[in-house]
């Protein structure tokens, strides 16, 4: 049994046999905490932990300093979901919902595909901010498929860069203490396009191929399981083709307000909008992700108009 760290984390892998790279992503107490702070309904909670789990293992393909941020828009219950990385391993996420159209589907008995039942129509969009000296970069697709992984994959075949497999589980587990918290997981395997066509028609497709299989052979039970080691999936799934670890990356559940932000925030508003925000002479703003509330009084308003 490991004595690592085996949750909060991205491991990621080589499968001798092909070359291939691959990251997988556990996730227990840091889910847990950025899915309880906001009360979201379950079915909300989950999709926005699939979100989570997805982004970790996407950010986990790129070399970056800054952020990466995985979010959808659509015109469904699920108006937004917002899930971020950035590249010291600080993760957060939320989620907008229309709680009326969330009751009226399941008063409907909906229980359909979570991407058509929760999020409808909109896109998903890809984006790498690294601060305001370098170019930003962003992907956008629109929503297709069952999945938010369905959702990626299809942003991948509309992709000559990269091509992928995919697997996402996310589940409240029983702890030792018989309390029921969220946990994910999600695998990635991967493969970069080769040089020249010439190497493409070379390239080890049935590597590929059963590289996705054995990927895909995995359970969602697998993936949240708080037992089953990172490195103990790994082996347990490819141990026929080798199969080699590297330096884990740690995850934390972290948000980035501050007051500081807040304040820069609110003396780029006319005095109108801040007036219109006042109640009882104080405007109060709340972090959507994380609920930490920044309160201010009629004197460090005045400081701000002023500043």
């Amino acid at each position: 049994m490991s004595t690592q760290r085996s949750d909060d984390l991205v491991q990621p892998f080589q499968i001798d046999a092909s070359g291939l790279r691959g990251r997988l992503v556990r996730l227990g107490p840091l889910l847990d905490q950025i899915l309880t702070r906001h009360a979201y309904p379950e079915p909300v909670a989950a999709l926005l932990g699939e979100a989570i789990a997805l982004a970790a293992a996407l950010a986990g393909a790129l070399k970056y300093d800054g952020v990466f941020t995985l979010q959808t828009k659509g015109d469904g219950p699920v108006r937004l979901l917002v899930a971020d990385v950035s590249s010291g391993g600080a993760v957060r996420g939320y989620a907008q919902f229309d709680a009326a159209k969330l009751a009226r589907a399941a008063a409907h008995g909906e229980t359909g595909a979570s991407v058509p039942r929760l999020l409808g129509a909109g896109y998903l969009a890809f984006t790498v901010d690294q601060g305001e000296h370098a170019d930003r970069y962003q992907g956008i697709v629109e929503l297709q498929g069952s999945s938010l992984a369905d959702c990626v994959h299809h942003y991948f075949r509309q992709s000559e860069q990269v091509e992928a497999g995919l697997k996402v589980a996310v589940a409240r587990v029983a702890d030792a203490d018989g309390v029921r918290r969220w946990r994910g997981g999600s695998l990635m395997v991967q493969r970069l396009p080769p040089e020249d066509a010439a190497a493409r028609q070379e390239a080890a497709e049935d590597g590929w191929r059963r590289a996705v299989i054995l990927m895909s052979s995995s359970t969602s039970a697998e993936l949240v399981d708080p037992a089953l080691p990172p490195e103990a999936l790994l082996l347990r799934l490819f141990h026929e083709d080798g199969v080699r670890v590297y330096r884990r990356h740690d995850l934390v559940a972290r948000c980035r307000c501050s007051r500081e932000r807040v304040e820069r925030v609110l003396r780029m508003l006319p005095q109108d909008e801040l007036a219109a925000m006042k109640v009882d002479g104080r405007i109060t703003v709340t972090c959507q992700f994380c609920s930490a509330g920044y309160g201010f009084g009629e004197d460090e308003i005045h400081a701000l108009v002023d500043s």
